[in-house]
């Protein structure tokens, strides 16, 4: 049942559970939390109709702590929950909750198909570079040397980018907020919910105890302005302190430059549309500035209508199946 927000008057607290919130002081998960209960009271959907699936991690302690229904599954394979879940109850609204760790380690290959088949769904990364629940080891995503409990001289892997994997495989909803940003969060959750498909949002968070401050440059308010440039449909790409630098193109690629020290304008900058995979793509890889907000948004039939059209359609070609039939039948076939 949806009502609007106005009708149910939920307030934020009404979402926090009465469950202790173990994180560590300062932990970046208390303002996503935040963001999320934040976000969940002006949506117009009722308490029950919400529905936490996460992984394993400190991120996936969620469900315990919104007031919601939820689950906590195993490492790695919460997306195939919440897809069975979606498929069966379309009337939720179903988040899955997870770390860099989780997501794309050992549950890599559950994001890949996630996103390829696009079942209306949530998906947060929660992203602090490291393995926190465990103490400190290096995850999918931690740069290279970085000292950690199992790097000790350095670590030597690439990192993995959750965004440019996510478009690759198909994904129609990508984006990427920040924990010290809750106006930005509250709004890119809510495009997110709004989405009629997969929607994956990539949160940088920081962990205080094992790695503090990995996204400095972009969370701090002094920093932030020439550090990371917002993507906003239809506006051009321009960030600084007094929006004095933009990007444009420059082959098949992005450069940064001071635009009017160049004599050009705003409109002579790359216009952001999310429509675009290609620019999406590459702003995805930007690393000086990083991209924030919807960097790509396109309307796809979602999983969970395409296989109930398809089930409705054999229904009412052969009609409505016989379980106890099935079951009894007999227990081979003939090829």
């Amino acid at each position: 049942m949806s009502d609007t927000a106005s009708e149910l008057n939920y307030q934020r607290t009404d979402f926090v559970s009465s469950a202790e919130q173990k994180w560590c002081p300062a932990c970046g998960l208390y303002p996503i939390l935040k963001g999320v209960t934040n976000t969940f009271k002006d949506l117009g959907i009722r308490k029950e109709n919400f529905a936490l699936i996460s992984g394993i991690g400190c991120s996936s302690r969620f469900p315990y702590y919104v007031d919601t229904y939820g689950f906590h599954t195993i490492h790695g394979r919460a997306p195939a929950l919440a897809t069975g879940l979606e498929l069966m109850r379309p009337d939720l609204s179903v988040w899955i909750v997870s770390g860099d760790g989780d997501c794309l380690s050992i549950g890599g290959n559950h994001f890949i198909h996630t996103m390829r088949r696009n079942p209306n769904v949530n998906y947060l990364l929660m992203n602090n570079e490291i393995y926190g629940l465990t103490k400190g080891q290096t995850s999918p995503t931690s740069k290279k040397g970085v000292i950690s409990k199992t790097t000790p001289y350095g670590h030597i892997d690439p990192p993995m980018a959750a965004l440019p994997l996510a478009i690759a495989a198909g994904a129609t909803f990508v984006a990427r907020v920040l924990d010290a940003d809750l106006k930005a969060m509250k709004e890119v959750f809510t495009a997110a919910h709004q989405h009629k498909g997969t929607s994956f949002v990539e949160v940088y968070f920081n962990c205080i105890t094992f790695a503090d401050k990995v996204f400095e440059n972009y969370a701090s308010k002094k920093q932030r302005p020439v550090h990371t440039v917002e993507a906003v449909a239809g506006q051009p790409l321009v960030f600084g302190e007094n929006n004095e630098l933009g990007i444009r193109q420059k082959g098949f690629g992005l450069e940064v430059v001071e635009y009017e020290k160049e004599g050009l304008q705003k409109e002579d900058l790359v216009i952001h549309d999310p429509t675009d995979k290609g620019l999406a793509m590459l702003l995805t890889k930007l690393d000086q500035p990083v991209a924030l907000g919807i960097l790509r948004q396109v309307e796809q039939p979602s999983f969970g209508d395409l296989v109930r059209e398809q089930n409705q359609t054999v229904i009412d070609k052969k009609g409505p199946g016989d379980l106890a039939k099935l079951l009894k039948g007999n227990d081979y076939w003939t090829v």
